[in-house]
């Protein structure tokens, strides 16, 4: 009796705490450990299911791992398809929906390989012996054959030392990012037998072929090409249509000068839908995409978003064929619009402070997509009628324990009036009118925007105790194609008036403290980040990662001569505007705020030697100066430690300049 008192005493202190949530923390540089990455949503043809890859990190191996999942369009179930240490990636239903096919690198293969499973069960098995680099695949549409791309086998790499041979280079455009020294080789369509094995090559030659897609009955492939006398030195891309079998004969769809891509068959067979660039000229930096349409027969395109005047992409028909719809940027958000076809009516299908990426169609009229907005990581969500439903919840886990910076947008004003928009982020629990240290995170590109998405990095720049600013500066997209061209061949000057401006609000407005003001960014992020310091002395710390300033020694050593030709003009013949684009470099002597600066090793975007000279210049005139190289990594990092520990240095060394010490 005696234990059943006490019990009855106890038991509604036990269900008092067991409903009492566990206290949130904030955000530490270890959570991006925990963070998996959902990627590439597939409708299965009957739409009941959507596989998807899920990256999550090894940190016993430093590295991230992708696996293969599916969950019902109900959202109820989700069932794992893959768990290997190899990766599994591009999951692909075979049209009769019995079959899953992906790529791997499996059992010690040195290539991706196309591998298929039964979707009732049992081990996947190996399709194909690639000998090189498998770029894409899709499936015919009787699910009997399989196209793809695949690069030209790299000869020189192939001896039996392992001393490679000499690069020999005698193109124009002649190393890139990644793939690194670029020597002859091209991207070439293949067409692949299932039951017979048999790889029957459908096109050869100087010129790469990519983005194949079959058409409704199965004899023709659309792709997009760059046939023009030097593809090098210009983006020119068109949409041919060739007969896919050996020997098939090819046609050239469109003549647009500029860009066309992204070819898209009609259902019925009878028309193709695809993205083309609003100017037709040999450099196109500033530029967005329109959404066009032309016959399978060629002739003149209908341009559906003409008038929009906003960036659009990933074009995907309706299965019935009445409607297409796209992925629109605009003002910090990315959205799923509609036009009606043939009408060309406009129609904004989901809306608000949100962003969505990786449209797919399904049945009856219902669309699949990611979503992320500011307090999410991406998930993907049935779009029914408009109306976003959840399927996954990946992120749940990693948020359960989180207390996150709450953020808002602002528009402020620049010096010469321009109104620019922006992304505030508040650490968590701010007490109203308390003035904080305050860091100016821009990004690159710079043709990108700050969104309503989720965004790591400044959330956990927030949870170090900073106000972090996003500036839209001009230059971004998603606000017209004037804005965006409005820095063209004049960089470092509108976009650090932008910068400035912000800065002049967030103080103003008694959310930033001037005192403590630092700036930062990565890729033309860091550019900007050199900018503004050489230009005004407020910041007192600044983090420039894969950055340059003295841009007359880029010429030669990155991957943009076409765009620096055609948009500044050669350095011989304009030195002047190479000078004056290169101030922060030759007037270091003007910069004042101690900074970091961060680069890749192998770089070849934006090479490591252009932090290396800014170091250089300020620690020869006894400004505080730090520099990083990532051993091993190109533009973006991807080592989930040398990821970390980027974060790690971002808070030390503004901990170091903008927070008071304590005694």
């Amino acid at each position: 009796m005696n234990r059943i008192l006490l019990f009855l005493l106890i038991f509604p202190t036990l269900v008092s705490m067991a409903q009492t949530p566990a206290k949130k923390r904030p955000m530490a540089s270890k959570d991006m450990y925990r963070l998996q990455t959902v990627s590439d949503p597939q409708v299965s043809p009957d739409g009941k299911w959507v596989t998807y890859g899920l990256s999550t990190v090894d940190t016993t191996k430093d590295k991230r791992n992708s696996d293969l999942w599916m969950v019902s369009w109900d959202g109820k179930e989700s069932v794992q398809l893959t768990n290997s240490p190899d990766g599994e990636s591009r999951a692909r239903f075979s049209p009769d929906g019995k079959y899953i096919s992906f790529v791997s690198a499996r059992q010690g293969a040195t290539k991706g390989q196309i591998w298929l499973m039964d979707r009732r069960g049992g081990e996947a098995k190996k399709l194909t012996d690639l000998k090189t680099d498998l770029e894409d695949y899709i499936w015919s549409p009787d699910g009997k054959k399989i196209a793809m791309t695949l690069r030209d086998p790299d000869y020189a790499d192939s001896a039996k030392t392992k001393v490679r041979k000499p690069y020999v280079l005698d193109r124009y455009h002649f190393k890139a990012d990644i793939k690194g020294y670029l020597e002859k080789g091209s991207v070439h369509l293949y067409v692949y037998d299932i039951a017979t094995k048999k790889l029957d090559t459908l096109t050869t030659g100087l010129y790469d072929e990519t983005s194949p897609v079959w058409s409704p009955d199965g004899l023709q492939l659309a792709f997009v090409s760059n046939r023009s006398d030097d593809p090098d030195r210009n983006e020119n891309t068109d949409i041919y249509v060739m007969d896919a079998h050996k020997g098939g004969t090819m046609k050239q769809l469109t003549t647009w000068a500029g860009i066309d891509n992204s070819p898209v068959w009609s259902p019925d067979g009878k028309q193709i839908a695809y993205l083309r660039s609003t100017a037709s000229s040999n450099f196109i930096m500033y530029d967005q995409s329109i959404l066009a349409v032309i016959s399978r027969d060629g002739g003149e395109p209908t341009l559906l978003s003409k008038a929009l005047d906003r960036p659009v992409r990933n074009p995907k028909w309706a299965k019935d064929g009445q409607t297409i719809a796209v992925l629109v940027q605009d003002d910090r958000q990315t959205y799923v619009g509609r036009y009606i076809f043939p009408e060309g009516k406009f129609a904004g299908l989901t809306g608000g402070n949100r962003v969505f990426s990786n449209l797919e169609s399904a049945p009856e009229g219902n669309w699949v997509a990611m979503m992320s907005d500011p307090q999410t990581p991406g998930e993907l969500y049935a779009i029914e009628n408009g109306n976003p439903r959840r399927l996954t919840r990946v992120h749940d886990d990693f948020l359960t324990p989180l207390e996150l910076a709450t953020v808002e947008g602002f528009t402020s004003k620049s010096k010469d009036g321009t109104q620019v928009s922006n992304v505030l982020y508040r650490p968590a629990n701010t007490p109203v009118g308390k003035k904080l240290p305050t860091i100016f995170y821009i990004h690159g590109g710079p043709v990108s925007q700050d969104e309503f998405s989720f965004d790591l990095t400044r959330q956990l720049l927030a949870a170090g105790g900073y106000a972090v600013v996003a500036v839209n500066y001009r230059g971004s997209n998603g606000r017209g194609l004037d804005y965006s061209k409005a820095i063209y061949a004049d960089w470092g000057n509108k976009e650090v008036l932008d910068i400035l401006g912000a800065a002049d609000y967030v103080v103003e407005k008694g959310i930033a403290d001037p005192d403590r003001l630092g700036i930062g960014g990565w890729s033309y992020g860091g550019i900007l980040t050199n900018y503004t310091i050489a230009t005004d002395t407020r910041f007192k710390a600044a983090a420039s990662g894969a950055g340059s300033s003295l841009q007359l020694t880029m010429y030669g050593i990155d991957q943009y001569t076409n765009q620096y030709e055609n948009e500044l003009g050669a350095p011989w013949k304009n030195t002047d505007k190479w000078l004056k684009l290169s101030y922060p470099f030759l007037k270091a002597d003007r910069i004042k705020t101690p900074t970091l600066f961060m680069a890749g090793e192998k770089d070849f975007n934006v090479p490591s030697a252009g932090s290396e000279q800014m170091f250089q210049a300020l620690r020869s005139l006894g400004i505080p100066t730090q520099l990083i190289i990532y051993p091993g990594q190109y533009h973006g990092i991807t080592v989930p430690s040398y990821q970390k520990d980027r974060v790690d240095r971002y808070l030390q060394w503004f901990d170091k300049y903008l927070k008071p010490k304590t005694l």
